[in-house]
């Protein structure tokens, strides 16, 4: 990835533990970018080739409504499960006025599917999010969440560019539990020098307080569950 701050970021790549959340915090990140300029070209692919059930591909009628282009597995939403990638993925790195969102499935047996692209991340500005429930086990608390990233990042082949803090325990979730999640991944932070770029939430969780940012500055992005599943 390119040092350069001033280059426009062109794709956006989502990766974590099974249950974290991933699919949703893709679906809800692709929103937020057309939301934030509606002449934007967006598209949303879904890599998971791992697990054919909970996938963004269940919101792509209401993101396509919104002018977001989406990619799916071509058995996506079957009882047809074929590790295969649509040719369609690959034009995200050749079109320079579309910005994109990779949904990348399975934890590390899912990341590796980054690695048959390294060449063409080399010639974009790219950012790796991993999203974090540290409700769930595996990345429950720091160490357990520097070791996942460190077992994504080598096999994606690519760096973990910030966490994503998706703690949560569905529409039960205080915010107390809000609070303690995010204490948890901001230490998985300080133990990485991966930085905690986004705090997310449902809207009918999230505390009134919290609506652009948590109490410790982090910025909110706010979702209200287009993935209709139980992860």
């Amino acid at each position: 990835m390119s040092e350069d701050t001033n280059k426009k970021v062109r794709l956006y790549v989502f990766v974590g533990a099974y249950g974290s959340g991933k699919s949703e915090v893709s679906v809800h990140f692709a929103h937020m970018l057309k939301q934030e300029d509606p002449s934007a070209k967006v598209m949303l692919a879904d890599l998971d080739i791992v697990n054919p059930y909970y996938r963004s591909a269940d919101a792509k009628d209401s993101l396509e409504a919104e002018g977001i282009h989406v990619i799916v597995p071509e058995y996506a939403n079957t009882n047809v499960d074929v590790p295969a990638l649509s040719g369609e993925v690959y034009s995200a790195f050749d079109m320079p006025d579309t910005v994109a969102v990779f949904d990348i499935g399975g934890e590390d047996l899912g990341a590796r599917v980054l690695g048959a692209m390294l060449s063409r991340f080399q010639k974009i500005e790219y950012r790796v999010f991993m999203v974090v429930n540290a409700f769930r086990p595996f990345t429950s608390d720091p160490e357990g969440i520097r070791q996942m990233c460190a077992e994504l990042s080598e096999a994606a082949r690519l760096p973990i560019s910030g966490f994503i803090n998706n703690s949560n325990l569905l529409e039960d979730t205080t915010e107390e539990e809000l609070i303690e999640g995010e204490q948890v991944v901001l230490e998985a932070s300080k133990l990485t020098g991966i930085p905690l770029v986004y705090q997310t939430g449902l809207d009918n969780v999230l505390p009134e307080s919290w609506k652009e940012k948590t109490p410790a500055g982090i910025p909110v992005l706010r979702m209200d569950r287009k993935v209709l599943y139980t992860y």
